[in-house]
């Protein structure tokens, strides 16, 4: 029998609630701003935005309840377990849904695509490379944090370790470059493998201690790790620099030739004007290839012993004991494969800044790349790219939709509600999408010819 749908008074009545709730957080949070006016601090009101965030929270939650109320009127209509089996084996391949084909396999190479013409799309519409400086930086920056998310992925998302101070490996991999180039004098290409294999030792010295540690305990552990790597960096101040940080860090050169005028530098090597951008599109280039390295040894990885030894272990650790499976090994490959990409990422961030400091890396950073992992979905490449661009890009987007302005007000920052936008998408992910924007936990390995010879066997009555 199918649910009755909640009546229009109880409907209202439980947004108005939530819109309650609403106002009451936003009081001591958002009705008043403080800024620095002619005779000293002064308190803005901003009443408006207080409101217009309780409407989007009743209509929000509105729009939930009617859904919910369609899903569970669908699931009553739902047949019964023996029609539904005899309906999907009568069903033909060629009417399955694009995520049952995996939507992964298609969404990826096209992101890839347009990663790889985002320079010359934006050159194009904005008249010139210079022009377009804003959106390849703001690719510079979402790729960045995409191949954090890929990182961060083998761990959380294939292996199942929650980690919290994925950002210490990201800091490692930053001051290695920074100390190796401005000390020793070694290139950029020297120096990134030997960042990522800093990052990967540290992986490992993190892996040991927490072998025995699972879900909350191992969370805390790795989040204590992240901050000791913090206060190391600032309290070792005659190696590190220390609250100051690194500067004059030196920039990649493309394979030893600079990006400078002069007869030996890059554009006199191809034979183009010298421009500024030159070094700016090499660098999204560079960040674009470390990115697909990430991603095609991840998913190489999931293909071979050690990637189905990742996925067991999440799923199972006990299982995966008896199995046979060696876990201390499986869990430190995770960890220094993870850390390593870290260090990657912390070395191309160095030589993009040209600047280092400890503030840098604090633990808002494994946050965000956190929650682009489990918002895009664990285990997904595709997910974590599409949530990156969304909880990195986003922001950034906003602040150029002038009409945001002449609703919120003059004032509007988005990044203000950062934090705020990604409690909202947490929760609501939870609610609608529990396993992630695209969720891929489906077996790495399928044996489709055993499948199929069992399926025909019990047709034919022998099972």
């Amino acid at each position: 029998m199918a649910a009755a749908p909640a009546p229009p008074a109880a409907l209202l009545k439980d947004a108005g609630l939530f819109a309650l709730v609403a106002f009451g957080l936003s009081v001591p949070i958002v009705s008043y701003r403080t800024d620095l006016g002619a005779s000293g601090l002064e308190l803005t009101p901003r009443w408006g935005l207080v409101a217009s965030l309780c409407a989007a929270v009743f209509l929000l939650r509105i729009a939930q309840r009617l859904v919910l109320d369609r899903r569970a009127a669908r699931a009553a209509r739902t047949p019964a377990p023996h029609q539904a089996s005899e309906a999907a084996s009568a069903e033909p391949k060629a009417g399955r849904s694009l995520s049952q084909l995996g939507l992964s396999r298609l969404g990826l190479p096209l992101f890839v695509g347009f990663a790889l013409t985002l320079p010359l799309v934006a050159a194009l519409a904005t008249g010139g490379l210079s022009p377009a400086r804003y959106w390849i930086d703001l690719g510079i920056l979402i790729l960045t944090y995409v191949m954090l998310g890929w990182g961060l992925n083998i761990v959380v998302g294939l292996a199942g370790l929650l980690d919290l101070g994925y950002v210490a490996f990201y800091a490692v991999g930053a001051y290695s470059y920074a100390l190796l180039s401005t000390v020793f004098g070694l290139s950029f290409w020297i120096c990134l493998p030997l960042a990522g294999l800093f990052a990967g030792l540290w992986g490992v010295m993190l892996g040991f201690p927490v072998l025995r540690l699972r879900g909350d305990y191992l969370a805390i552990v790795t989040l204590a790790f992240g901050e000791i790597i913090r206060l190391v960096l600032i309290n070792w101040g005659e190696v590190t620099g220390g609250s100051a940080g690194i500067t004059s860090i030196p920039r990649a050169t493309f394979f030893g030739v600079p990006f400078k005028a002069g007869p030996d530098g890059f554009s006199a090597l191809v034979g183009l004007a010298f421009d500024p951008m030159h070094r700016i599109v090499f660098l999204y280039y560079l960040i674009l290839a470390l990115a697909l390295i990430t991603s095609l040894v991840t998913l190489r990885l999931r293909r071979l012993p050690i990637g189905r030894a990742w996925e067991a272990l999440r799923e199972d650790e006990i299982a995966c004991r008896a199995l046979g499976i060696d876990t201390t090994k499986t869990k430190l490959t995770a960890f220094a494969l993870g850390a390593m990409f870290g260090g990657f990422a912390g070395s191309f961030f160095a030589v993009r800044q040209g600047f280092v400091s400890p503030e840098s890396f604090n633990f808002l950073e494994s946050a965000i790349i956190l929650a682009i992992v489990v918002l895009g979905g664990m285990g997904s490449q595709f997910g974590v790219a599409v949530a990156a661009v969304a909880m990195v890009g986003g922001p950034e987007l906003l602040r150029n939709l002038g009409f945001l302005k002449s609703v919120f007000g003059e004032g509007f920052d988005p990044n203000e509600f950062r934090l705020l936008l990604f409690g909202l998408a947490m929760v609501a992910m939870m609610i609608w999408r529990p396993r992630g924007l695209i969720s891929d936990r489906i077996p790495t390995v399928a044996l489709g010819r055993r499948k199929a010879i069992g399926k025909d066997l019990v047709r034919e009555g022998h099972g």
